[in-house]
């Protein structure tokens, strides 16, 4: 059941995601369009009240349990982030906006980019545990919530090596190819 909850809470996230971006900019609904958008955090207490009576109701811990939590922690973490950028390209494709700038492709912009990523990664790992160790001290029995604790790890392996990824982009900092570095040296020249 709680698989199933997660697909539906996925598919639910799209379509919302979808209703709320065509009532903005295609059917000019501005205020309604941004009310279905901010529905879309619903979705994740249904799937967190769910777990939690699916516990309650005696079900083992298991892998749905801990997979259903990194899910929720990964909304928190980047679920802002992806709608704001559908949001630009939807404003832009649909809205007549100006095209949204695209992250940067070099240098320590690029890595201060990474590491904003990785933050969202980060969050994700700190909500999900704590939403697993909610979930150990609620099951308060050792010999059932094991599984509950190897998704905190893990979710804390998966920061990591995002960590790592984004670390990276500030050792080894990509450089732009030769022609942009000569255009961006050249003096901009004014008048005659």
């Amino acid at each position: 059941m709680i698989v199933t909850l997660i697909v539906v809470c996925e598919v639910g996230f799209w379509v919302l995601l979808a209703a709320g971006l065509a009532l903005r900019y295609l059917a000019k609904m501005r205020r309604l369009g941004a009310a279905v958008l901010l529905l879309e955090p619903l979705l994740e207490v249904v799937l967190l009240v769910v777990t939690a009576i699916d516990l309650k109701n005696g079900a083992e811990p298991s892998w749905k349990h801990g997979l259903a939590a990194l899910y929720i922690g990964y909304t928190v973490g980047h679920g802002h982030r992806t709608i704001k950028w559908l949001d630009g390209h939807a404003a832009h494709r649909l809205g007549g906006a100006p095209a949204p700038v695209p992250p940067p492709r070099y240098g320590m912009a690029r890595a201060r980019h990474e590491g904003r990523v990785w933050l969202g990664t980060l969050v994700a790992a700190v909500v999900a545990t704590v939403l697993l160790q909610a979930a150990v001290w609620y099951v308060d029995d050792a010999g059932r919530s094991g599984s509950l604790q190897s998704w905190m790890y893990a979710s804390w392996r998966a920061a990591g090596i995002h960590g790592l990824v984004a670390l990276t982009y500030v050792i080894w900092a990509k450089k732009p190819p030769v022609k942009e570095r000569k255009r961006e040296r050249e003096p901009v020249r004014v008048g005659r």
